[in-house]
């Protein structure tokens, strides 16, 4: 197996021990990218349950970009830290939702908050996430970081580096990382892989600079995919060929 713990380390050919999955708000919306479709959260968590059931230990954050983004209502004229502050709770109802529908396809699953929520969720403890994964249970990450102007990819980030996850496998609505949004541009292209510093140096905005410089320093590798593709988190959680990949070299 070739994870951040091996002597492989940095690559991405093999199926992992640890995984941490990001799942924007947007993709709870399905084609609408607002509010809750069920289907898709339930295909979700399906492609969850079976990863779970390759032994691999998975934790999961979600966004919240289907109920409220911080810097869009910011320019609304909302005040950005109360903002932002909403968006924790948002991304709360997203895990709440997960939680639900992963229950009730038989998955054991335990949601944390960055924020002190403990009628409806657990406080992030780091060691307390560890052992549920170790008991074979998914964790779900609430609350982004608990501060605000930090994108729930830096918490992604955090959290994957944090419970020593293999690898970050990040759910998109494209195919990889392109050279522009190919939504906007036709002549984007693709890339099969990249460095996370080719990443910073070229701004390619599928993650924050913040998200791609801790992943550098801990030397974590990222997979980007499309997640409406069939199996697409198996896919990746298996470290088949997908998407775009994003290593320290």
């Amino acid at each position: 197996m070739a994870g951040r713990n091996s002597p492989g380390k940095g690559k991405v050919t093999a199926s992992y021990k640890r995984v941490l999955l990001k799942l924007s708000g947007e993709a709870f919306g399905g084609d609408k990218g607002f509010g809750i479709d069920h289907a898709i959260v339930t295909k979700i968590a399906r492609q969850i349950k079976r990863v779970v059931e390759m032994g691999i230990d998975v934790g999961i954050v979600v966004g919240s970009g289907n109920i409220i983004r911080g810097a869009e209502a910011e320019k609304q004229g909302m005040d950005r830290v109360t903002a932002d502050y909403a968006g924790m709770v948002a991304t709360t109802v997203n895990a709440l939702v997960l939680q639900d529908v992963l229950e009730r396809e038989g998955v054991v699953v335990r949601t944390q908050t960055a924020i002190n929520m403990q009628q409806v969720a657990e406080p992030y403890i780091r060691r307390r996430a560890i052992r549920h994964m170790e008991k074979k249970r998914a964790v779900i990450f609430a609350g982004g970081t608990g501060n605000p102007y930090m994108t729930t990819d830096t918490a992604a980030a955090l959290r994957a580096i944090e419970i020593g996850a293999d690898v970050l496998l990040k759910g998109s609505q494209v195919d990889g990382v392109y050279t522009a949004d190919p939504h906007k541009h036709r002549g984007a292209t693709r890339f099969e892989r990249l460095t996370h510093r080719e990443a910073l140096e070229k701004r390619l905005e599928v993650m924050d600079a913040t998200a791609f410089s801790l992943c550098m320093e801990n030397k974590l590798p990222i997979i980007v995919f499309d997640l409406a593709a069939p199996d697409s988190i198996e896919r990746a959680a298996r470290g088949e060929p997908i998407g775009t990949i994003v290593t320290s070299e």
